[in-house]
C-alpha cells in the first residue's frame, strides 16, 4: 500500500502537516483565507466588502452548529422585499 502523504518542506513553515492535512504545496504560499480575500477582490469593481464573510457558525455542543447568514454579508438569500 503506498502513502500519499507528503512531507513538509522548506516553504510548509506553520502549516499543519498532520495525517487529513496533507500539504498541498500551493507556490503561491497563501492561506485558504487569503486566496479567498485575493479571489474575491480582484476583480476591477470590487471592493473589501466583497470578501466579507458571508456566514457565521456558533458551537452549540453535543455535535451540533448553527450556520447563519452573517449580518454584515453583501450578498444574502432571497428577493428584495
Amino acid at each position: 500500500m503506498s502513502d500519499d502523504t507528503q512531507a513538509p518542506g522548506p516553504d510548509d513553515a506553520g502549516r499543519d502537516t498532520s495525517p487529513g492535512h496533507e500539504v498541498d504545496h500551493d507556490p503561491t504560499g497563501m492561506t485558504d483565507d487569503e486566496k479567498r480575500h485575493d479571489q474575491l477582490t480582484r476583480a476591477p469593481k470590487s471592493d473589501e466588502s466583497d470578501a466579507a464573510p458571508r456566514i457565521t457558525t456558533e458551537d452549540r455542543g453535543g455535535g451540533v452548529t448553527r450556520i447563519d447568514v452573517a449580518d454584515t454579508a453583501k450578498v444574502r438569500p432571497g428577493g428584495a422585499g
